[in-house]
């Protein structure tokens, strides 16, 4: 009965066109194309999370790389608005919006944490170590201070900036609707912004002259999906704003890639 079934099959797939047949495989790459386009993107942190996670310190992580995918892909949802781009642009923008939360969120949990536990012993003593600690260390949205900005100890603070930015951009937006010239600003904004992505952790890398508590993963996972991502943009006839910019961020990976090398205890040791 299997036999019959298996010879069955393959005299159905010989009396199909091949016109069908090609169409069938194009529609599946498409399909596996724009799925790898919307979820490979979250990929590369997943490694980060996990060491983040596993060790309890979030040092070696720039949470600036968050601020700089938030800010990127919520510019992003606005531009779409203005100017239709492909739906699935659109689900990659908001599933790697609830990604950078959940990673921020983690960093704040880990960050308050090692606060908690770096206080003085004579503070630990105290009965009213939870207020002395809010006290001393907690920096919130609202305090207005800009030398806290993107350093804020609590969660909350920075889900009421990222309400404030989209209720601007977003009534901005809708003023501007028809100016063609600030839709396609924001759409250069949005891709650049992104395009920046691995800034803040060259930054930090080269500001402490070492790589240790970044995921190497998360950074080669970062320029295969650049890659791909540009070769998307440009098959599909992405607006350029999008190609171009993913061009530079491949450069940026390559340079972070290059720190990895550079920082490393036996590249160190052959420059002594």
């Amino acid at each position: 009965m299997f036999v019959q079934l298996i010879c069955v099959l393959k005299f159905s797939i010989h009396l199909l066109p091949m016109t069908d047949l090609s169409s069938i495989f194009a529609a599946t790459v498409r399909i596996f194309s724009q799925a790898l386009m919307i979820f490979g993107g979250i990929v590369p942190y997943i490694p980060q999370y996990l060491i983040i996670q596993r060790s309890q310190n979030a040092e070696g992580f720039s949470n600036y790389v968050c601020l700089t995918l938030l800010i990127a892909n919520i510019i992003r949802i606005e531009f779409w608005f203005g100017k239709h781009f492909e739906i699935p642009l659109l689900v990659q923008s908001i599933v790697m919006i609830i990604c950078m939360l959940i990673m921020l969120e983690l960093c704040i949990r880990v960050y308050s944490k090692s606060l908690c536990h770096h206080l003085p012993v004579n503070q630990l003593n105290m009965s009213h170590t939870k207020e002395l600690t809010l006290d001393i260390h907690e920096k919130k949205f609202t305090d207005f201070e800009m030398n806290y900005f993107w350093k804020w100890t609590t969660f909350t603070s920075y889900l009421q900036f990222l309400f404030v930015f989209i209720f601007v951009l977003s009534t901005t937006t809708w003023l501007l609707l028809d100016n063609i010239l600030y839709i396609e600003t924001i759409g250069f904004l949005a891709v650049f912004f992104e395009a920046l992505l691995g800034t803040p952790q060259f930054m930090r890398n080269f500001r402490l002259k070492s790589t240790e508590g970044m995921s190497v993963k998360m950074v080669l996972m970062w320029t295969s999906g650049d890659i791909f991502k540009t070769v998307y943009f440009i098959l599909r006839s992405a607006p350029k704003q999008f190609w171009l910019c993913g061009m530079l961020q491949i450069s940026i990976d390559i340079a972070i890639l290059c720190q990895v090398v550079f920082y490393s205890e036996k590249y160190r040791f052959r420059r002594r």
